[in-house]
């Protein structure tokens, strides 16, 4: 294993305290337990939007803290859920006075600590609310989750929820906006290549130089098949087809296009992959209102991409237009 660490089991503590340091004009940060925030929170009368998740996967969450977007991110150890007391800290830490949106993505460990904090708030008398992305098509359950994974699609979910707290929306109206973009949202993702978790020290599994794994997670869990390596083309559509299937995605229908690093595949790669998808979308009959292309929701440096499409509407289409100035996303 070769990382640029000090001990594997403080990387998460010691990559938190340098990012704030290399932000202190958007973000400040509680240690034990960790918790990442906006500068300027609380902001009173405008509903919090916190979200977290097991470290590896950044700028997910950290990264998009700030206005416009998350209110906190609750950073676990890597591939690790947060603990409860840390989100009921990032919960106290942000609440303005008119509730707090909780975004999960949908795996065990995560949900069931997100509603444990939930719980705690709540019996301080805080109005908190759980939305659970699961926008990953490629398996039914996996050895994290029932039900699918929650990937990509949490980009869209915090940034149109964080956009509808900017706007002043309650809590309820931001609840349902998170909803409505879970419900339109899909993604799928691949692997040419194994991330290192710094604990473990070695590759989370093996993938000869001839073959690819097809509906990856962002763990390294299995995906649906493991198949010999194709070029550009074939794996864009191998990525595509289940995710225009699933919805379905049609002729006529307005997306965000949304192409993902995994990590350890670089923008050409990235890029050429992007491409291949606007044309495919293009046959379709399906127009690219919106992309996002770059390394978003990463699996620590695993080299592979995700594809991830959001049905927009003009509401959603506005609220993702909106102003954001976090660390990855400012518009």
């Amino acid at each position: 294993m070769k990382k640029i660490i000090n001990e594997p089991a403080t990387v998460v503590a010691d990559a938190v305290r340098g990012m704030a340091l290399a932000h202190p004009d958007l973000l400040r940060v509680r240690h034990d337990p960790s918790v990442i925030i906006r500068a300027d929170a609380p902001v009173r009368g405008s509903v919090a939007v916190v979200s977290g998740g097991g470290s590896g996967h950044e700028p997910l969450h950290g990264g998009f803290v700030g206005p416009g977007m998350l209110s906190a991110a609750v950073p676990g150890e890597v591939f690790t859920s947060p603990t409860p007391d840390a989100v009921q800290a990032a919960v106290s830490e942000t609440d303005g006075g008119t509730g707090t949106l909780l975004v999960v993505k949908n795996y065990t460990g995560d949900v069931l600590n997100f509603e444990t904090a939930a719980e705690l708030a709540a019996a301080d008398g805080l109005d908190v609310r759980t939305v659970v992305v699961d926008d990953d098509v490629a398996v039914k359950d996996s050895t994290h989750t029932a039900g699918r994974r929650g990937v990509g699609g949490t980009v869209m979910v915090e940034k149109i929820a964080g956009a509808a707290a900017a706007r002043g929306d309650d809590l309820d109206r931001c609840e349902e906006l998170a909803r409505r973009v879970v419900s339109r949202v899909r993604s799928m993702g691949m692997a040419l290549s194994a991330p290192t978790v710094p604990h473990a020290g070695e590759p989370s599994f093996t993938l000869s130089e001839h073959e690819m794994e097809i509906g990856i997670g962002i763990h390294g869990e299995p995906g649906r098949h493991r198949v010999p390596l194709e070029n550009a083309d074939g794996i864009v559509r191998r990525l595509l087809d289940p995710i225009l299937e699933d919805l379905p995605f049609g002729d006529g229908d307005e997306v965000l296009l949304f192409t993902n690093s995994m990590g350890g595949t670089p923008p050409l790669e990235l890029y050429l992959a992007h491409g291949i998808a606007e044309s495919v979308l293009a046959e379709r009959g399906v127009q690219v209102r919106r992309r996002l292309v770059g390394p978003f929701t990463t699996s620590l440096e695993m080299q592979g991409m995700s594809l991830t499409l959001l049905k927009l509407d003009d509401e959603l289409l506005e609220l993702w237009d909106a102003p954001v100035h976090t660390v990855a996303l400012r518009w």
